[in-house]
């Protein structure tokens, strides 16, 4: 049996990320694949490890990562929301440093909808005066 040491819930856009921390050797998962699988894009993957860079705990933990919604760049700060609050679980000493970074403030924009009578949110249609 293992046991979570932590578990965090983390949101970006359409992203929800659920992130479960246990013992080990430091080992990212994300919807069953390799972090560098997951995100090919070193920004991405850069962006999910670096809550565990500030707290220095690169390399103690393993971290199971579930992620849906949203594309890529919501999906790895859902990651980063999700892994700070559960590191927050398992020692509440790395609040200062996770909150002083701002990687536990969820960040709440979101994209505007789009109105009828409109091309888009706020592109209205071209105005024709004859």
């Amino acid at each position: 049996m293992v046991k979570n040491l932590g578990i965090g819930t983390g949101r970006r856009k359409t992203s929800v990320a659920r992130v479960y921390i246990r013992d080990g050797s430091g080992k990212i998962v994300i919807n069953g694949k390799e972090l560098a699988q997951y995100f090919p894009q070193g920004e991405h993957a850069q962006m999910v490890r670096q809550p565990l860079m500030v707290t220095a705990n690169e390399n103690k933990f393993d971290i199971l990562i579930n992620v849906y919604g949203g594309g890529s760049n919501g999906q790895a700060g859902a990651c980063r929301h999700g892994l700070s609050r559960a590191l927050c679980q398992v020692d509440q000493t790395n609040y200062t440093s996770l909150r002083s970074n701002g990687y536990l403030t969820r960040d709440s924009r979101m994209v505007e909808r789009k109105k009828y009578g409109q091309a888009g949110a706020r592109r209205r249609f071209q105005f024709s005066k004859r």
